[in-house]
């Protein structure tokens, strides 16, 4: 299975992404921000970093990057996406998940290991886990203070599309203490921790983020 990894200017998680997705037993595939051709991957994600310095505002500028007219197409057609991080924010800038990522209520960066609570398993990126599993992942972030208004998270809570929720104090004012979101059709996802510094006791704090990577494998297989 092939996983397209989107480099912006400012990404800093590619690579790691990439990684990722090597070590959960798919081909990584490096997609240019400037170029619109997808190359047929299976999926995509789009990683961490600070595309185009944030600039503007978190993710703004990046939707309009070229490779975007291709994923908002292709997400709208059934393709997997992952945005982690500044990959959230973007999503959320392209109008593919609801809401929006602001600084953190504490005004300062949070890097930590986060304790969060998978909230469903029914989308491409989380059928690994089990409903209501605890896991830790790493979390940096200086806006990722997840935020809607109250129509739309009455909808996100009542048709289980929080895919992660932290657990043991929010890091940063995030309502409901949502870590992630998903699409109607559960195919596309935005986390704000990192997952792909967390698929191995070497590099990480341990293994628990390795199955957002392996679910898409295997959602991806049985299409």
């Amino acid at each position: 299975m092939r996983v397209g990894v989107v480099t912006f200017p400012g990404s800093l998680d590619d690579g790691d992404a990439a990684r990722a997705v090597r070590h959960a037993g798919g081909e990584p595939v490096a997609l240019w921000h400037g170029e619109d051709d997808l190359r047929g991957v299976d999926a995509v994600i789009l990683p961490g970093g600070f595309s185009y310095g944030d600039y503007l505002r978190c993710g703004a500028i990046a939707r309009f990057a070229p490779v975007m007219r291709s994923v908002v197409d292709r997400a709208r057609a059934g393709l997997p996406v992952l945005g982690i991080c500044n990959g959230f924010q973007i999503l959320c800038e392209a109008h593919l998940l609801p809401g929006a990522l602001i600084r953190n209520d504490a005004r300062t960066f949070v890097c930590r290991d986060q304790a969060l609570r998978v909230e469903t398993t029914t989308t491409a990126w989380t059928s690994s886990y089990q409903p209501g599993q605890r896991i830790v992942v790493p979390l940096k972030s200086g806006e990722g203070g997840y935020v809607a208004d109250g129509a739309t998270l009455d909808r996100l809570e009542g048709e289980g599309r929080v895919v992660v929720r932290y657990l043991e104090g929010n890091p940063n004012g995030s309502m409901h203490d949502i870590a992630g979101v998903a699409s109607e059709d559960g195919r596309v996802v935005g986390l704000m921790p990192h997952p792909e510094h967390a698929i191995e006791p070497l590099t990480g704090p341990g293994g628990d983020g390795l199955g957002f990577f392996t679910s898409v494998l295997a959602s991806v297989a049985t299409v």
